[in-house]
């Protein structure tokens, strides 16, 4: 077998299998949505509502996605090194907002991401850095924890201001 064929066969395959995971990703969503319920209860949507759409569209986008990729005239470069910078430079630091999160809280947590990219991507002045990466896990706790009375996650800083 050729060097070419064969590197064409493996085009095919990661082209499926990549389709096939999200694909099957967006199916469990579906499902789990079902599960929940997804008609219109007494007090509005239920659980599954909008999470049924959103597996919907998954699968939907996978398909699109499976069928861009098998077509013959797919030669365009699915993206430049400076274009996946620029992706890479907003998925690695909210990754480490996520992963951080269980440690530190929503709310430090929120401060650093926010005012991280205000001032890295955004350029923004510091005092409007400050004033927004404070105020925003201010509001947020006041509307989720006071008004609705709904717990976030929170780390030690909070628990050493008991909030």
């Amino acid at each position: 077998m050729s060097d070419l064929l064969a590197l064409d066969l493996a085009w095919w395959a990661w082209t499926l299998l990549i389709f096939g995971a999200i694909a099957l990703f967006g199916v469990i969503v579906i499902f789990g949505s079902l599960k929940a319920g997804i008609n219109w209860g007494a007090e509005g949507p239920r659980a599954g509502f909008f999470p049924f759409y959103i597996g919907i569209f998954i699968v939907a986008s996978s398909a699109i996605n499976l069928w861009n990729g098998l077509r013959e005239d797919n030669d365009d470069l699915f993206a430049e090194w400076g274009q996946l910078r620029q992706v890479l430079s907003v998925v690695v630091p909210t990754a480490i907002y996520v992963g951080a999160m269980p440690f530190t809280g929503l709310y430090l947590a929120s401060i650093i991401f926010i005012g991280w990219f205000m001032r890295w991507l955004g350029k923004y002045r510091w005092v409007t850095v400050l004033a927004v990466a404070f105020g925003m896990p201010i509001v947020t706790y006041f509307i989720f924890e006071r008004w609705f009375l709904v717990p976030l996650p929170k780390g030690p800083v909070e628990e050493w201001l008991g909030l």
